[in-house]
């Protein structure tokens, strides 16, 4: 065999090797992640009593008896609304609760949940929206029970995808706002295979993504698949937009190297009529309200107030 053959044939075989290797870790990593302890109860209680709120710890069973907890706020200025603040991955809700103090402000109640396999809430896997769906379907319930008027759905990263997912099958939101969501999840797992090879710092991180980070990411989905029984093929938020009548805001950093503003831009295309989109300058993940925050809240304070159908009219934030 001539010598160029034997090396490609080589090349072929340790690249073959080390995708297997790397997808299982991702698989692993992407199914388990770190599961971090809310901050403590007392400081954020300090937080909310600042707007005369309460701080309570609630719960939930989820349909596979996964325990979810969460912290659950009235704002003195009970105006009968509720918002459900939903973290990123790896991330718990301490991570969204500096946005419920606003909300507080504003008269709604605010129900933070950790998502399952993150913080204290119970769950062997996160599954990324396969079983978070029924889960935000029993927050939203739950609120419904305590008198909410209306229900409003917050969330960032995973959270925004979440949110945004469970509109496939949860119809009584009256509006969401979803800061740095993905579309599907096969194409942020390529761009995520492509940033780890070194793509972010030029751009390149679709391109990388589905040439050489393509095999890595199809062994992570099938391995989650095969010895999970978990299919993240499926949880596209992209697919629940399309035929959903939710008035939703999309927020995306333009300067975001961890989920990419072209998401954003491609969930806005699905359904126009019913989706906003702002794009913020300078702003990495997730960091819209600390680099423009007087324009972050106008517009989602606005927004909601727009669309919450007993809203006692538009919010002049910032004037």
């Amino acid at each position: 065999m001539h010598r160029p053959i034997r090396i490609a044939l080589k090349a072929i075989a340790i690249y073959a090797a080390v995708s297997l290797a790397v997808g299982i870790v991702m698989a692993e990593l992407t199914l388990h992640p770190v599961q971090r302890r809310p901050p403590d109860t007392a400081r954020i209680a300090r937080l909310y009593a600042q707007s005369g709120a309460e701080l309570q710890a609630v719960s939930i069973h989820a349909a596979d008896g996964a325990e979810l907890r969460a912290w659950y706020s009235v704002s003195a200025r009970d105006n009968g609304k509720a918002i459900i603040l939903l973290h990123g991955i790896g991330d718990n809700r301490g991570g969204v609760a500096g946005y419920g103090q606003m909300f507080l402000q504003q008269g709604y109640r605010v129900l933070l949940p950790d998502s399952r396999a993150h913080g204290e809430s119970g769950g062997r896997l996160a599954t990324y929206g396969l079983r978070e769906n029924d889960d935000v379907q029993r927050w939203v319930s739950r609120l419904y029970d305590r008198g909410a008027s209306c229900v409003d759905g917050f969330g960032e990263s995973m959270g925004a995808a979440l949110v945004l997912e469970s509109m496939r099958s949860e119809a009584r939101f009256c509006a969401v706002v979803a800061d740095s969501p993905f579309s599907t999840f096969r194409s942020v797992a390529y761009d995520r295979e492509g940033y780890f090879v070194g793509a972010g710092r030029l751009g390149l991180e679709p391109l990388v993504g589905r040439t050489v980070g393509l095999l890595p990411a199809e062994v992570a989905l099938i391995y989650a698949r095969w010895h999970y029984g978990v299919d993240l093929t499926r949880t596209n938020p992209l697919d629940a937009l399309k035929s959903s009548t939710i008035p939703v805001l999309l927020i995306h950093g333009e300067a975001d190297i961890n989920i990419l503003p072209r998401h954003s831009r491609i969930l806005a295309r699905a359904n126009p009529a019913h989706i906003q989109l702002w794009l913020v300058p300078g702003a990495s993940h997730g960091g819209a309200a600390s680099v423009a925050p007087q324009e972050f809240w106008f517009r989602v304070l606005n927004f909601l107030a727009q669309h919450d159908s007993l809203s006692p009219g538009v919010v002049a934030f910032g004037n």
